[in-house]
């Protein structure tokens, strides 16, 4: 192959793997959190976390733990037949959202620091297999809360 050949071919390839990786970003998952509430627990030992994850990418992501400096532990569980069950992730579909609320998906917030109360926020970081992590502060509310959206 001749010299300017060889720089042809090299350009050539060059923008195909440029058009790949802007085909990958455009396959990324943009999170954003709205809703996140902590209804204010009975006891100082537990506490529910609940909260909407909305996708507008076209990638796909998945929830794969939640941290805060106001629980020693922040756990991700489902809830089918009325049985809750921790799982490790949850899906955030492409294009959609992920909604933790009650009867359903939710956090469950234990060794809490001290008992949150009506009125106080809830700090926490939701980490993704994707996405950057991100911090929420959520409001703690009553404990018979809940949001206009959910009631039926």
């Amino acid at each position: 192959m001749s010299p300017r050949g060889a720089r042809t071919a090299a350009a050539a390839l060059a923008a195909v793997a440029a058009l790949g990786l802007a085909g990958c970003a455009e396959a990324s998952p943009e999170l954003r959190v709205t809703g996140a509430y902590v209804p204010e627990p009975v006891d100082g030992r537990m506490a529910g976390g609940f909260l909407t994850v909305h996708n507008s990418g076209e990638g796909a992501d998945r929830l794969t733990s939640v941290s805060s400096p106001d629980a020693g532990k922040v756990a991700l569980h489902t809830t089918e037949d009325g049985r809750m069950e921790h799982v490790e992730s949850l899906p955030v579909p492409a294009g959609g959202k992920l909604e933790l609320r009650r009867g359903g998906s939710h956090l469950m917030l234990t060794e809490l620091s001290d008992k949150p109360v009506e009125g106080e926020r809830v700090q926490l970081v939701l980490h993704f297999e994707e996405s950057d992590p991100i911090e929420v502060e959520a409001p703690v509310e009553s404990a018979t809360h809940v949001p206009d959206a959910q009631r039926k």
